[in-house]
């Protein structure tokens, strides 16, 4: 069904659908309020007029509580790499259940899910286990900075690594820089004494980061970056740009430290074994767990030997309530053996061809817009130029008026489930006909946007 008329006809008519369709998630939104701030626990769910509540999942598929069924292409943002309740990891998990969940001891799951991650990626020869990539990240921060005896870790700008304060800066690349973008605090409670701590380097840029290094590598103990970033874009790195970076680290005594939290899920051994660069240490996490909250950092041996008492007389200490329980060790255990690489070079075909598809949309629509990414990890972006930058990236999604929540809630209404971003992500349950459909959605959602384009982002259509 295609829409004419004004900007403002077009979003009335989609929000109509949209909550015609979701009487019953608007009635618990509404419930919610009472008890959590804008009715949800997490930032990145949240999304107006209200969040679509889902009450079930079954492989790739998702239903609300509404009744209303979903292609799910975000999988809780990349986690669930076999989709929902997949008959196996369910049946491991619901063993380790009847036996225990946590132990509060060591146990024979941590030591399993460690070998297999270690046999995979090539960089992590130990590792410990935390309970989210926010946790992990921290933690591989705080070894670079002990073992180096440095403070000061360099991040991209625009890059995400989690939650904790001393990631918390300049998570929005800056649109103004024109070579070196200074770090600033993302959001309000993060103390300004963090900026100590914290340097920004653009991604791509090889001559800006070694700018950075020749000027002060005497303080810094690293350089934290995704591969490609995920939250920024899912903008490629420049062909050399990583083995660039891996030069350039060595030529100046700071440790290199990939956050794979995303991509590891892109090859057997993650991003570094595409590229073929070893990182010094890597944090791990979403797909390691089975669907369970889950998180790891690892690295180099003599680095992660600062948290072994038994060698260090003033080892790092690391613990946490849940830490390797026996739960997510089962179930994340029995959904790596499953990912092998054939498996993930079938996804990524998948995701390959709906990145091909989408773009082809956009031209036979006179869209001024491209599909990005790796394998099974897309995303679209409002513009048809190269993307270089994360600045780049977060360029192309100004002043495009609500066209992005707009999309996701037409899709919503369609049967396709996914961020505002326009990210996409594909699972394993996923084959040709799930793509096709999900194809079918975002044809005919942007077909419907178009009159909305035109007078709220003309500079998005060609004719």
């Amino acid at each position: 069904m295609a829409m004419t008329g004004d900007a403002s006809t077009v979003e009335k008519e989609i929000l109509t659908r949209y909550r015609a369709r979701t009487v019953g998630s608007k009635a618990l939104h509404e419930e919610a309020q009472e008890y959590l701030p804008a009715g949800d626990t997490r930032a990145a769910t949240f999304f107006e007029p209200y969040p679509t509540y889902m009450a079930a999942g079954d492989g790739a598929w998702l239903r609300d509580c509404d009744g209303n069924r979903y292609l799910d292409l975000l999988n809780n943002f990349t986690s669930l790499v076999h989709g929902h309740a997949q008959p196996d990891i369910v049946e491991f998990a619901a063993d380790q259940l009847t036996r225990g969940t946590v132990f509060g001891t060591a146990a024979e799951p941590q030591v399993a899910l460690a070998k297999l991650l270690i046999e995979r990626v090539p960089s992590i020869e130990m590792l410990r286990f935390t309970n989210s990539g926010t946790e992990a990240t921290m933690m591989m921060m705080r070894a670079a900075r002990a073992y180096t005896e440095r403070d000061i870790i360099v991040k991209m700008d625009g890059g995400y690594h989690g939650s904790h304060d001393f990631v918390e800066v300049s998570v929005r690349a800056d649109l103004e820089a024109s070579s070196q973008p200074a770090a600033r605090l993302e959001g309000r409670g993060v103390p300004e004494a963090v900026l100590n701590a914290v340097m920004i380097a653009p991604f791509n840029d090889l001559a800006a980061m070694e700018a950075l290094l020749k000027q002060h590598h005497e303080r810094i103990a690293g350089i934290i970056i995704e591969p490609m970033p995920n939250s920024g874009g899912m903008v490629l790195p420049a062909p050399g740009y990583l083995r660039g970076l891996r030069n350039l680290a060595n030529a100046y005594g700071v440790l290199l430290l990939f956050d794979e939290i995303v991509t590891l899920r892109l090859s057997s051994g993650g991003f570094q074994a595409i590229e073929d660069v070893q990182p010094d240490m890597t944090a791990v996490a979403k797909i390691i767990g089975g669907g369970f909250p889950v998180g790891a950092f690892g690295g180099r041996k003599e680095i992660m030997q600062l948290f072994n008492p038994m060698v260090e007389s003033e080892s790092l200490f690391h613990s946490g309530t849940f830490n390797g329980n026996n739960m997510t060790m089962t179930a994340g255990l029995e959904a790596m053996r499953r990912l092998d690489e054939a498996t993930i070079e079938r996804i990524n075909g998948l995701g390959e061809k709906l990145q091909d598809r989408i773009n082809a949309i956009f031209k036979t629509l006179g869209i001024r817009a491209l599909c990005l990414g790796y394998g099974s990890l897309q995303q679209i972006h409002w513009t048809d130029e190269p993307l270089v930058t994360l600045a780049d990236a977060r360029r192309a999604g100004e002043d495009t008026g609500k066209l992005r929540e707009l999309l996701q809630l037409e899709l919503l209404n369609r049967g396709v489930y996914t961020s505002n971003r326009g990210m996409f992500c594909v699972s394993t349950p996923m084959r040709e006909q799930e793509i096709d459909l999900a194809l079918a959605a975002v044809e005919g959602a942007l077909g419907q946007l178009k009159p909305y384009m035109r007078e709220a982002a003309p500079r998005l259509l060609r004719d």
